[in-house]
Order: C-alpha cells, then sequence, then structure tokens
C-alpha cells in the first residue's frame, strides 16, 4: 500500500460512500504535529502524583519500572507504529480490528471506544477539581454542582470549539500546550533539586530496592506508572490525516513515549532527592502527600513554583482532554465507517476536513458522563482501561495481515513474528494489573457489545446485512461464521475477568502472585494464536466472493 493511501478492508473491496468521506481529511500534521499530540496525549495530571504513589510500593527502584514501562509500551507501540505505517485511515485503531477478525470483534472493540469517550469526560472532571481551588461551590462531595456542572459543559464546548476548524490549528494550539506541559515539569524538578538536594536517597532507607524487585512490577500498575505513560497510541489515530505517514508516525510515537519516559524520570529522581528526612521515619511506604510536588514546593518554602503546579494542574489535564476530543471524533468517524453507529455520524465537513459530527456527538456524551447520577462515577473511572483492548486487538490485526497468504511481508518494523504476540502478551497484563475493582465493570461492559452486535444483524435492522455490505470490510458473512471468528475475544474477556477475580491484583488472592501473572500470560499466548488462525481464515474465506 502506497504512502497516504486509504486502507480500503482486508478484501480490497472498500465502500465508495467510505473512501469519499475519508479522502476529505487533511493530511496536515507532520512530525512535530503527532509528536505534540502523542505527549500531550500522554502527560494529563498524573504526573503530579506517580512519583509519590511509584516511591510507596517500590522505593528507589520505582526507576526501574519507569524504564520497564518504557519498553513494554515501546513494544505496544512497535505493533502500531507498523498499522499506522502501513494502512493510514483516521480511527485506524478502530477500523483494522474489524477488518482482521471480522465483525463481532470489530463491534465489541467499537462499543469499548465508544464507552471510553467516559475517560475524557474523567479528565474534564479533574480539571473541576483542581478549579475548586479556586471557584469554590463548583463539587458538592464527589459530584459536580449545577454551577460546577455548568462550568464543566462549558468547558467541554469550548474544547469542541477548538477542533471544529482544520487539523493543523488544532496541532498549532496543541504543540503551544505540549510546550507548557514540558515546561512546568522541567522547571519543578530544577527548582526542587535546587533547594532541597538529600545524598544517599538511592541507598538508604533500605536500599535500593527496600521491598524486593517484585515491587518493580506491582508499581507499574499499583503506583500508576502504566497509566501515566499510555496514552502514545494518539498519533495513530490521525494517520489518515498525515503526511507521509510511513517516515513520520513511528517517529513521532517514540518520540512521544521517549520524552514522556525521560520526563518522568526526572520527576522521580527529584522527589526521592529532595523529600525531607523526617518525613521518611517509616519508610517510602510512610511517605503521603495530598499534592506531593506542591506540598514539596512549600516545604521549601518555594511559594511561586506552588502556584505555579496548581495552574499547571488544570492546563496539563486539559491539554489531555483537548486531545482526547479530536480522538474520540476519530474513533466515532471511524465507528460511523463501520456501520456500528449510524452513517450519519461519518461526514466529514469538505473545507475544514474535520468530522464535526462525530464532534457533536461525543460533546452529548462527554455532558452525559458528567451528569451527578450515583454510581457514574465509578463507572467513569473504568473507562480508560477499555481503551487497552486495542492494544490486544491492534497486535492480533498485524499478524492476521502477515499471516494471511498473499500479504504484506515487509514493513517497517523488522521481528514483527515475535513482536506481534509478546505485545498481546503485555497489553493483556496491562488490562490485568487494572484490578478487580475497575475490570468487575469494565469487562462485562464490554461483553454488552456482544447484544449490539446481535441486533445489528437481526434481518431488517439499520446496520445489518445490507449495512455492512458498505463498511470496506468486504461482503457480509452467516452470522454464525461471524460468531465463530470472533468468539475468541468473548472467551478471552470472560476469561480474564474469572482471573482478575482470582488473582491479587485487588481480587480474592485464591491465585496468588506470581502465578496469576504468569497464567494471564499463558491464556493470552493461547488466545492470540487461536485469534490470528480464525482471522485468517475468515480473509480467506471472502476470496472467492469478493472475486
Amino acid at each position: 500500500m502506497s504512502e497516504g493511501q486509504v486502507s480500503d478492508g482486508a478484501d480490497g473491496a472498500g465502500a465508495p460512500e467510505v473512501q469519499a468521506q475519508e479522502r476529505r481529511l487533511h493530511r496536515d500534521l507532520g512530525f512535530w504535529g503527532l509528536t505534540g499530540i502523542g505527549f500531550s496525549n500522554i502527560v494529563g495530571s498524573g504526573w503530579l502524583f506517580a512519583a509519590m504513589y511509584a516511591a510507596q510500593v517500590a522505593g528507589p527502584a520505582a526507576l526501574l519500572s519507569w524504564v520497564g514501562a518504557g519498553v513494554l509500551c515501546g513494544l505496544i507501540a512497535l505493533v502500531l507504529i507498523e498499522l499506522g505505517a502501513t494502512r493510514p485511515e483516521g480511527g485506524g485503531t478502530v477500523r483494522w480490528p474489524l477488518f482482521a477478525s471480522g465483525r463481532l470483534v470489530g463491534t465489541l472493540i467499537g462499543w469499548s471506544t465508544l464507552l471510553s469517550v467516559g475517560g475524557t469526560a474523567a479528565e474534564i472532571s479533574a480539571i473541576m477539581q483542581y478549579a475548586a481551588h479556586y471557584i469554590p461551590g463548583i463539587y458538592n462531595g464527589h459530584t459536580l454542582t449545577l454551577s460546577g456542572l455548568a462550568l464543566a459543559t462549558g468547558l467541554s464546548v469550548l474544547l469542541t470549539a477548538l477542533n471544529w476548524f482544520a487539523v493543523r490549528m488544532f496541532a498549532k494550539l496543541n504543540n503551544l500546550i505540549s510546550v507548557f506541559k514540558i515546561a512546568v515539569p522541567v522547571i519543578t524538578v530544577c527548582a526542587l533539586i535546587a533547594s532541597g538536594w538529600h545524598s544517599g536517597r538511592l541507598t538508604d532507607h533500605g536500599g535500593f530496592a527496600p521491598y524486593g524487585y517484585v515491587a518493580c512490577l506491582t508499581a507499574l500498575a499499583g503506583g500508576g506508572i502504566v497509566y501515566s505513560v499510555n496514552g502514545f497510541q494518539a498519533p495513530l489515530d490521525f494517520s489518515g490525516e498525515t503526511r507521509n505517514p510511513r517516515r513520520t508516525i513511528p517517529g513521532a510515537v517514540l518520540t512521544g513515549i521517549g520524552l514522556a519516559v525521560a520526563m518522568y524520570l526526572a520527576l522521580q529522581l527529584a522527589f526521592l532527592f529532595t523529600v525531607p528526612e523526617n518525613l521518611l521515619g517509616h519508610g517510602w511506604q510512610g511517605v503521603s502527600f495530598d499534592s506531593p510536588f506542591g506540598q514539596l514546593a512549600l516545604i521549601l518554602n518555594l511559594h511561586w513554583l506552588s502556584s505555579l503546579l496548581y495552574a499547571d494542574a488544570v492546563i496539563s489535564p486539559g491539554g489531555s482532554a483537548y486531545v482526547g476530543v479530536a480522538i474520540d471524533a476519530r474513533h466515532t468517524y471511524a465507528l460511523a465507517k463501520n456501520g456500528t453507529i449510524p452513517r450519519y455520524f461519518m461526514k466529514v465537513n469538505e473545507r475544514y476536513g474535520i468530522p464535526r459530527r462525530a464532534l457533536l456527538i461525543n460533546l452529548l456524551v462527554i455532558v452525559v458522563f458528567l451528569l451527578p447520577f450515583g454510581g457514574w462515577q465509578d463507572i467513569v473511572s473504568v473507562m480508560g482501561d477499555m481503551y487497552l483492548l486495542i492494544y490486544a486487538a491492534s497486535a492480533v490485526a498485524v499478524a492476521v495481515f502477515r499471516a494471511e497468504p498473499g500479504g504484506e511481508t515487509a514493513g517497517w518494523v523488522p521481528g514483527l513474528r515475535w513482536i506481534a504476540p509478546l505485545s498481546f502478551v503485555v497489553a493483556s497484563e496491562f488490562v490485568y494489573w487494572s484490578g478487580w475493582h475497575d475490570l468487575r465493570l469494565a469487562l462485562p461492559l464490554v461483553l454488552g457489545g456482544v447484544l449490539i452486535f446481535l441486533v445489528m444483524r437481526r434481518p431488517g435492522a439499520r446496520g445489518g446485512t445490507a449495512a455492512v455490505e458498505s463498511d470496506g470490510a468486504g461482503p457480509s458473512r452467516p452470522l454464525a461464521a461471524e460468531l465463530r471468528t470472533g468468539a475468541w475475544l468473548v472467551v478471552y474477556l470472560v476469561a480474564l475477568t474469572l482471573l482478575s477475580w482470582l488473582g491479587t491484583f485487588e481480587g480474592s488472592g485464591r491465585l496468588p502472585a506470581p502465578y496469576d501473572s504468569l497464567t494471564v500470560a499463558v491464556l493470552a499466548l493461547t488466545v492470540f494464536f487461536w485469534a490470528v488462525r480464525s482471522g485468517v481464515r475468515q480473509l480467506l474465506a471472502k476470496r472467492p466472493a469478493a472475486a
């Protein structure tokens, strides 16, 4: 496939309507625009807390956890890079599972992605929580008041309006935000180290790994490290709006990860070396702040830095929410191409190349998630976990495209034969490490997508047989065949839910560590090869009909 060419489905028979809308996207994004999108999506308000939580779990050995998170995320990123560089398409992370694994998998992944819009609502909610420091009366306990809801809705409208025009304008504004998001942590590190450096911190108070090196793995999830580095996939959803995607996307994704990990390592070092000695009487586990870097700044009489940090606590999640609104629109646009939601939302504005109808429906969903209904806060908190399933589905997709007879045999990334299954295992561990508290809600919600698939496939349904003919994934197949092809994802989700309940990450502990994570790895490898065989089989089954 040549650079900039629109992916037209696994069988090469693209839908004219889909291709017509895809051609309206403006291919204006370059390396720095994509890098800024990735970095801004990674770095939200979490950088203000992750260093403390990681130190509580692993002590100074948390430094190894950050390096490990960068390596693991880089491994998954290689899979996404291959797909984005060789099959560029708007909202590609939603489209590739459909092409490779059929409509059941495409619907489940699409449904989980649609629900993950709640993650953007969570970022906006975080902004409101920090803004409450300056604006009293916008929160009542853990829910927004009427005035708070009005302010949050206004912010959502503003972020949507800023995404309303050409993607080039979006990229320039995001680059400015990214510069600020880099500058504040750098200033924080320099100011703290200059004011409160304590030598020997890597070996004192229990040594470099006071809680054992196994704690480095625990810190990946329990210390919030994985979720601080997560978000690197954002440039892939803009691959259809990128100049020279084969050359631009790989460097942008990896640079975004590298910048973020370097920043987090510097912040971790600053935290380890500047915590006052009198707070370490009970070791690193006893160090606790409500606002780690802000309170450290106050302890060191850096009041100006504390004020800057509180301002950044609003701007950083604001930048992430800004990118989140843009990504959500590309996902909704891709879901409309898939036929998961009405094609009405697929329309791209001819002048600006923006899927404006998708932006509007996402604005409505975000506002609904912001409503202060009981129990919704728990649901919103797990929406980000759902997006992790895209990593697993993408690993299957790249292996299916490579394994298909006559498929692509050479791409940008070497060694995908072993990288793909390994990244599927890593993605599965990321999901599992989210913990039972989140997964007990997230995975059953994703499985609810099976009902959506069955409703869409019933005779006479809008989005049934007639509609799926034009989704770009080839001719419609019998329901039984689609269920067989996608059964691996249903089994995978059910098994992960069971293991999460049995395991040690907020589960019952019946399956002790590290055997719980090893069991997840075995399950993942088994399911991966099953999924690849099913995907290749369904691509081959389409060939006679397509011919």
